[in-house]
């Protein structure tokens, strides 16, 4: 998949095999469970999760570095 090279793999050195199963089970992780996808409604595919962002007003937004910082998640936090 270009998407997992291209936002993961190209900015990162990978060790070894085991290193880049690890690599990969994150970005899968957060691609099926945070990323949204134009196919599926811009829901990710694994159903949408409680708290996710949505622009409807104003709040905080609280960020997740994945991967050392190489891919990054928001959600809204806590008031």
């Amino acid at each position: 998949m270009r998407t997992v090279r291209s936002e993961c793999l190209d900015w990162l050195l990978i060790l070894n095999q085991t290193h880049l199963e690890r690599v990969l089970a994150e970005f899968m992780d957060h691609d099926n469970g945070h990323r949204p996808h134009r196919g599926v409604k811009l829901t990710p595919p694994d159903g949408p999760r409680p708290g996710r962002l949505r622009i409807d007003g104003e709040f905080r937004v609280q960020r997740r570095d994945r991967l050392g910082g190489v891919i990054h998640e928001y959600a809204k936090a806590a008031a």
